[in-house]
C-alpha cells in the first residue's frame, strides 16, 4: 500500500474509533455532534485512502488542497478504474455528511433512534469497504467490543418516522407551540429525506415549517417524506455483530445525478411511476408528434396538459426542477389535432398574446 493511502487508512480509522467512542458516553454533552463530526471525517479519509490506493487522485491538478467529499463519493462510484461504491453505500455517505453539517453549522437535535440508525449504518459501511478495498478485517483495528449499543435499537424505518412525527405533533400544538424545538427535530428527518432525493445543503426554515405544517395537519408521513419512504433498513445479525444498511425498496431505482447540476448530491432515489411514466421532455414530445417544439408546446398550452398530473410533472432533482410529460400527453395532442391542426392553434395563440400587448 502506498504510504499515503497508509496513513490516510489509519487516520480514518481513528476516526471511526473515536466517533464509536463517543456514542457510547454515558453522558450527552456534545456527544451527538462529536459523534457525527468524527465519524463524517473518518469516512472522508476512507475515500481518499481508498483512492491512492487504486491508483486515482485526490488532488485536481496544480491544487493546493486535496477534493472534498462530494467529489470523493463521484470519484468512488463513477470512475471506472476506481469504483468501489454502490449507489446505496453513496446514500448513507450523503446523508451521514448532510447530518454532520447540521450539527457543526446549526441546530440538529436527532433522536437516539435515529442517531443509532446512522452510526450503526456507517459502522457497518466502514467495515463493508475495508474489507472490499483492503481486504482488511474492521476487528483488526479496534476490538469487537467497541461497537455502538443501544438499549433499544430501531430496524424498522417505519416505526422510526412514525415515533418522530408524533413526537413534532406534541410539539406544535396550539398552546405549546415550539417551533424551534420542533424544527430542529424535523432537520435530521428533512436532511435523510432530501439526500434520499438527490438534493445537496441543509433544509431551509421556510421549508421545515411547511413540513411541521404538513405533519400537524395529519398527513401520512410517507406523503411528505417521499424519499424515505423509498428506502429501508436491512438489518443483518443481532447484538454485537448487527449490520444495519440503508436498501432500496424493491423496484425503487437509485440514479447518479449529473455532476454540476445546481444543489445536487452524487446520487437520488426516484421512484419508478416518475421515472418511467413521464419519460418525455419539451423537445421529445414535439418529435413524438411531429411538430416544432414551439407550436408543440402552444398545443400544451391550449389543452392545458400542464394543468393535468396524467400527462405533466414537474420532478425535482437536487435545486433543479425537471418539466416531463408522459406518454398520455402524446395521445392527448393527437387526439386534439384531429379536430384543430397545429397552425390554426398557434395562430390563435400568437393572435391571442399580440391582442394582451396592445392592451
Amino acid at each position: 500500500m502506498k504510504r499515503e493511502a497508509k496513513l490516510l487508512l489509519e487516520k480514518a480509522c481513528d476516526a471511526l474509533v473515536l466517533s464509536i467512542e463517543l456514542f457510547n458516553r454515558p453522558h450527552d454533552r456534545g456527544r451527538v455532534s462529536s459523534t457525527l463530526i468524527q465519524l463524517d471525517h473518518g469516512f472522508e479519509m476512507l475515500m481518499k485512502a481508498a483512492i491512492l490506493h487504486r491508483g486515482g487522485r485526490i488532488r485536481e491538478k496544480r491544487a493546493k488542497e486535496t477534493i472534498g467529499f462530494d467529489a470523493c463519493v463521484r470519484r468512488s462510484l463513477s470512475d471506472g478504474a476506481i469504483k468501489y461504491l454502490s449507489e446505496e453505500q453513496a446514500l448513507v455517505l450523503q446523508t451521514i455528511n448532510g447530518l454532520r453539517d447540521a450539527a457543526q453549522h446549526h441546530l440538529l437535535d436527532i433522536s437516539e433512534g435515529q442517531l443509532y440508525v446512522h452510526v450503526q449504518s456507517g459502522v457497518t459501511l466502514f467495515r463493508d469497504l475495508l474489507k472490499s478495498v483492503f481486504d482488511q478485517d474492521l476487528n483488526c483495528h479496534l476490538p469487537t467490543r467497541v461497537l455502538p449499543v443501544s438499549t433499544s435499537p430501531p430496524t424498522d424505518l417505519t416505526t422510526l418516522f412514525e415515533s418522530e412525527v408524533a413526537e413534532v405533533k406534541k410539539l406544535l400544538k396550539p398552546g405549546r407551540r415550539r417551533q424551534v424545538a420542533a424544527l430542529a427535530r424535523l432537520r435530521p428527518l428533512a436532511i435523510l429525506d432530501a439526500t434520499i432525493q438527490g438534493e445537496k445543503g441543509q433544509p431551509s426554515d421556510a421549508d421545515l415549517r411547511r413540513i411541521g405544517k404538513e405533519v400537524s395537519g395529519g398527513t401520512a408521513w410517507p406523503d411528505v417524506f417521499r424519499g424515505a419512504a423509498a428506502v429501508e433498513i436491512a438489518a443483518d445479525g443481532t447484538g454485537p455483530s448487527l449490520s444495519l444498511r440503508l436498501s432500496k425498496k424493491e423496484g425503487t431505482p437509485i440514479q447518479r445525478v449529473a455532476e454540476g447540476t445546481p444543489g445536487a448530491s452524487v446520487v437520488a432515489v426516484k421512484r419508478v411511476d416518475e421515472l418511467g411514466f413521464y419519460n418525455l421532455g419539451a423537445k421529445q414530445l414535439a418529435e413524438k408528434v411531429g411538430l416544432t417544439m414551439p407550436k408543440a408546446l402552444a398545443v400544451v398550452d391550449h389543452l392545458r396538459l400542464r394543468e393535468q398530473s396524467e400527462c405533466y410533472k414537474e420532478i425535482k432533482i437536487g435545486r433543479t426542477v425537471f418539466k416531463r410529460y408522459s406518454q398520455k400527453a402524446i395521445e392527448a395532442i393527437k387526439e386534439a389535432l384531429k379536430r384543430q391542426s397545429a397552425d390554426e392553434i398557434w395562430q390563435k395563440r400568437k393572435a391571442a398574446s399580440q391582442s394582451k400587448i396592445k392592451d
